[in-house]
């Protein structure tokens, strides 16, 4: 879990930094006293607890470069709490939205409450990442569920992801999205990356899919293909058709 505490006053950065490790006392927060020098760690960071008055860029200015940052490079969004003395920001801070907001001076039992909530939030953002992927077209860039996917099909300079409704065109590498993809996905063949939860039978050529399509099984990979199906059946659970 990777946090940051960017605040200009050290002793809201230490109580902070105490607070965290009484919930969590493995981690390690990174420390910052304004929000230019968050920004230019150019560290991406599950958890920030952001001051929103301080000198140079202030915590909301901050927290909207934070969220184009995660935007531009595709990565989750951070978790932004932010800290303030003065009850009225709080609006300000919904409009970048923020996660929850704490109050100067910060009591322990409202801390444990947000923190607690906050590590929920990743939890189950962690969980629909590993159930998701990300893919990116020239017209638009979504997060698609791996149960949805068929299996892909190499295109020169893209891929062809076949899902239970389309197939949508991606300028990625397959060896990248059988990275992306992970268990329960097999590199039958150079040009197919098969779902296994979707195989109906098999040869020695082929694969056939519930849904009556096929892909190309390539002959040198039928015995790992076998092994790696019977695998997937003892520890994994085969999709609805």
């Amino acid at each position: 879990m990777n946090i940051a505490i960017c605040d200009d006053e050290r002793a809201i950065r230490e109580q902070i930094n105490e607070l965290i490790k009484k919930e969590n006392p493995g981690v390690c927060p990174d420390f910052y006293e304004t929000g230019d020098s968050l920004l230019a760690a150019g560290k991406q960071f599950d958890i920030v607890f952001l001051d929103i008055q301080m000198d140079g860029t202030d915590g909301i200015e901050t927290a909207k470069k934070v969220r184009e940052r995660s935007n531009l490079i595709g990565a989750e969004d951070t978790i932004l709490i932010f800290i303030t003395g003065i009850r009225e920001y709080v609006f300000e801070a919904f409009d970048v939205a923020a996660f929850h907001y704490l109050l100067k001076p910060i009591e322990e039992d409202k801390f444990r409450e947000v923190f607690q909530r906050a590590k929920r939030e990743l939890e189950k953002r962690k969980k629909q990442r590993r159930e998701t992927i990300f893919i990116k077209t020239r017209n638009r860039s979504f997060t698609l569920e791996k149960d949805s996917i068929l299996y892909i099909e190499s295109k020169a300079k893209k891929v062809g992801i076949h899902t239970k409704g389309e197939t949508i065109e991606a300028y990625v590498s397959m060896k990248e999205m059988e990275a992306q993809l992970g268990d329960g996905f097999y590199r039958c063949h150079r040009g197919y990356l098969v779902n296994m939860a979707y195989v109906a039978e098999y040869n020695s050529e082929s694969i056939t899919l519930n849904n009556g399509e096929y892909v190309y099984l390539a002959k040198e990979k039928y015995g790992e293909f076998v092994k790696a199906y019977m695998r997937y059946l003892r520890n994994g659970v085969g999709a609805d058709g």
